[in-house]
């Protein structure tokens, strides 16, 4: 499982109802059934992430996220979890109200689009990063709506959203000093924990 998946899973309450919006290969949700016996489903658009989803035992729903969650009644999942997709969808102000609207706590991963590699590699080179945890050029990347953390954290107090864990890692995933000292310029992940 892929690490920034590893320390999501970790935030999984035993027995919770969980929605995983944009689950690709299923990997978290097939860790949450069987380490922490939660239930739920996964939603993608990818027939290949269908495909293996169904592989391994993960109930899946094929949706476009940019359409919304309206078939979920309110508060119908403990977590509701978005990982590394926000930026990606074309409403994500939408999707986060959702988001709210159907889950009792939610946990959105976001990468850092402030962080200081961003800044000096559009600064020295000209071009827009390509890097570890930004692999795509500008042409063919999926993400649509780049933020930082202060953009992320802005929107979270429109919305009125509670934030109860921020965690916050470099380029590999790991904690250190300077995440304290300027978290928007040293942080290249970060991990929301939120509710209404």
């Amino acid at each position: 499982m892929r690490v920034d998946l590893e320390i999501v899973g970790q935030l999984i309450k035993p027995k919770s109802r969980i929605l995983d919006l944009g689950c690709g290969d299923g990997d978290l949700l097939y860790f949450a059934k069987t380490k922490k016996q939660a239930t739920g489903f996964g939603l993608d658009n990818d027939a290949k992430n269908i495909q293996t989803c169904l592989e391994k035992g993960v109930n899946v729903i094929e949706q476009d996220l940019d359409n919304g969650l309206a078939d979920f009644d309110n508060q119908s999942f403990d977590l509701v979890i978005m990982t590394e997709t926000l930026q990606a969808v074309s409403k994500p102000e939408q999707l986060m109200k959702e988001m709210l609207r159907v889950g009792k706590e939610c946990i959105v991963t976001i990468p850092n689009f402030g962080q200081i590699f961003c800044r000096s590699n559009l600064f020295f080179s000209g071009t827009m990063p390509v890097a570890q945890h930004l692999p795509h050029n500008w042409y063919d990347t999926p993400n649509i709506h780049l933020c930082t953390l202060k953009d992320f954290e802005d929107l979270c107090r429109k919305l009125q959203v509670k934030i109860l864990t921020r965690k916050l890692f470099d380029r590999r995933f790991r904690p250190n000093k300077f995440l304290k000292i300027a978290p928007n310029l040293f942080c290249s992940h970060a991990y929301y924990h939120l509710k209404r």
